[in-house]
């Protein structure tokens, strides 16, 4: 099953993630299908620190794809902020 789910990069204490589509038996950070964007959370004020494809994360989701509930709630959180 394909999921869209966070992959953690970075250094220690200073996270990065991409948010991508990979398959759900992949390790965390591991190979994946497609980058959908990014989220980094340490980032500095006035930097863009979230950025999700939209029409990419709709086109997986309409055929099949689970989204975790970290990036439900960074999705509805972008989307809010674009519109």
């Amino acid at each position: 099953m394909v999921v869209v789910r966070l992959s953690r990069g970075g250094s220690k204490k200073r996270p990065f993630y991409s948010i991508v589509a990979t398959d759900s038996r992949n390790r965390r950070d591991g190979r994946f299908i497609e980058r959908l964007g990014f989220y980094n959370p340490v980032g500095k004020e006035g930097v863009e620190n979230l950025r999700i494809n939209l029409e990419r994360l709709n086109h997986w989701t309409n055929n099949g794809a689970q989204v975790s509930l970290t990036v439900q709630r960074l999705v509805k959180e972008y989307a809010a902020n674009v519109a």
